[in-house]
């Protein structure tokens, strides 16, 4: 069987366990789920631990490949541009899908402050960590390192990213023989994390089962059936982004077929969606992006690195459908200004929002009260929180999917041909 069939595997038979230990109410086997999620924890440390030197490798060596700083900058300036053309295309889509299904209308008060209630502790932790959350210009700054050593250790992405494009360009200029002997050791590195993501990779079907048994063997579903209609509209919101805005890149801008490339992307997918996390889950994705899609190193660890940290497509839609829900089902009607105002703020919110779980409810605040919707906040986010853990595993493997989706296009861009690896890597042979 093949590795992405097992993992597969292992998240149905996590949500059907999980589903029976909640609905009988067997208390053992809950303990005994709960007791089992450290494998999968211990497992996404495993992928994370490789995080820092994968990045700073992959994009250090891909850097000094382009060679010229010219490259680097057209590389650099069509990534950003895509990323946040895409991101204003998402929440462009989730207004309209909420203006459309008015996901708020339906909820009665009793129901509204019922839910309010039940999660009102948490609501108030998010709003102190927003408050505490640097301004605009402060993550301007930060973005520049005082100490690229601590950066690493903060796994403060972006930071390391800045540093490394800076020396890897400094290290084109100098001579030869020593340029070739940094590229060279940096190569190691990145060849040798390689080895260590297939090794791990082999363990992601108990991983999986182990997160994802837990976490509805706790929470069930009930929480999701009283907001099922909020619930449906970010996915179908989701899903209409992926299908449309992606498939069409995909078909125009990179010459690829849609269909072709979801299937051989879906273990990043699978990845991300059982680890609410686009940085742990960023091993997996470069990977993929070279060995399944024909990504070049050179562009695959400029584009993916940037992207688990600034392309949160999937987040600043949840957070456009987040406001309108909000505001529906106080009764407060938006105007065509105020929703522009949400497009602008969400895009740039969810360049800010950190590539780790339910970060997206941070940025949510942010967006929530630049349409004057503060005194809203804490009843508003309280609400959503109960279904946040599902639709963040949903919306980050929508996330993980832009990301190799614009390495595709950008690659294209530069006139790379795409050629994926062949059948037999060991990424997808069965493990053991």
């Amino acid at each position: 069987m093949q590795l992405y069939n097992k993992i597969l595997l292992g998240l149905v038979l996590g949500v059907v366990a999980g589903f029976v230990a909640n609905y009988l109410d067997l208390n053992w086997l809950i303990a005994f789920l709960v007791a089992i999620q450290p494998i999968g924890t211990a497992w996404i440390r495993l992928i994370t631990m490789i995080v820092v030197p994968l990045v700073v490798a992959s994009l250090l060596v891909g850097t000094v490949s382009l060679g010229d700083l010219r490259k680097l900058g057209r590389i650099g300036g069509k990534t950003l541009i895509y990323y946040m053309s895409t991101t204003a295309i998402a929440v462009t889509i989730g207004l309209v899908v909420s203006n459309v299904i008015k996901p708020g209308s339906g909820i009665d008060e009793g129901t509204r402050d019922s839910l309010a209630a039940d999660f009102a502790g948490q609501a108030q932790a998010s709003m102190t960590m927003a408050a505490e959350k640097p301004s605009t210009v402060e993550i301007l700054l930060d973005m520049i390192p005082r100490n690229p050593v601590q950066a690493a250790a903060e796994m403060d992405l972006l930071a390391l990213i800045v540093f490394t494009v800076i020396f890897g360009a400094a290290l084109t200029l100098i001579e030869t023989p020593k340029k070739e002997a940094v590229v060279s050791f940096f190569d190691g590195i990145n060849q040798t994390c390689m080895v260590m993501i297939d090794w791990i990779m082999k363990l992601a079907p108990y991983a999986v089962f182990a997160l994802i048994a837990a976490i509805v063997a706790q929470f069930g579903f009930d929480l999701l059936r009283s907001l099922l209609l909020y619930s449906f509209v970010v996915v179908l919101g989701l899903m209409m982004h992926a299908t449309f805005t992606y498939g069409g890149a995909l078909r125009i801008l990179a010459g690829l077929n849609p269909f072709t490339f979801f299937k051989r992307v879906r273990n990043a997918q699978i990845i991300a969606f059982s680890t609410s996390s686009s940085n742990a889950t960023l091993p997996v994705t470069m990977e993929t992006a070279e060995e399944e899609v024909g990504v070049s190193n050179e562009v695959a660890s400029f584009v993916l690195p940037l992207g688990a940290t600034i392309n949160m497509d999937g987040t600043a839609l949840y957070q456009a459908v987040a406001v309108m829900f909000i505001a529906q089902i106080y009764g407060i009607d938006l105007t065509i200004a105020d929703q522009l105002v949400v497009v602008l703020t969400a895009t740039l919110a969810s360049v800010g929002a950190a590539g780790v779980p339910s970060a997206g409810i941070i940025t949510l605040i942010i967006v929530l009260n630049s349409i004057g919707l503060g005194e809203f906040v804490q009843g508003g986010i309280a609400l959503i929180l109960g279904v946040d853990r599902i639709l963040d595993m949903i919306r980050t493997a929508v996330n993980v999917t832009g990301d190799i989706t614009a390495s595709a296009v950008i690659a294209r861009s530069e006139g790379e041909a795409l050629v994926p690896r062949p059948v037999d890597h060991p990424i997808t042979m069965a493990a053991g």
